[in-house]
């Protein structure tokens, strides 16, 4: 589930249309660039079951809980979460979701 859904964002970030790098790497590992020459990295961690977010403003967990992934501090569905992360790490609007 959780290399389906890093598939997923990097389809989302190329639709999106962000000035935003982005590569997948193996072991399930999604590193973006941001045209100020910041990161953020996205990737699975296998023991704990989850997704981590390492962004500028901080990191994020999410768990899978019935076919979502959702904040394990906030509850926030990580897709909404990723929108506001890359939105504020990139200075524009990033919209993922239709």
């Amino acid at each position: 589930m959780a290399d389906a859904t890093l598939a997923a964002i990097e389809s989302a970030i190329e639709a999106s249309g962000a000035g935003i790098d982005y590569e997948l790497q193996a072991g399930g590992v999604l590193e973006l660039e941001f045209e100020d020459g910041s990161k953020m990295v996205i990737n699975r961690h296998g023991v704990a079951q989850e997704i981590w977010v390492a962004a500028r403003s901080g990191g994020f967990h999410f768990r899978a809980e019935g076919g979502r992934w959702i904040g394990t501090r906030d509850g926030k569905d990580l897709m909404q979460a990723l929108e506001e992360l890359l939105s504020q790490q990139a200075g524009e609007p990033v919209k993922l979701t239709a």
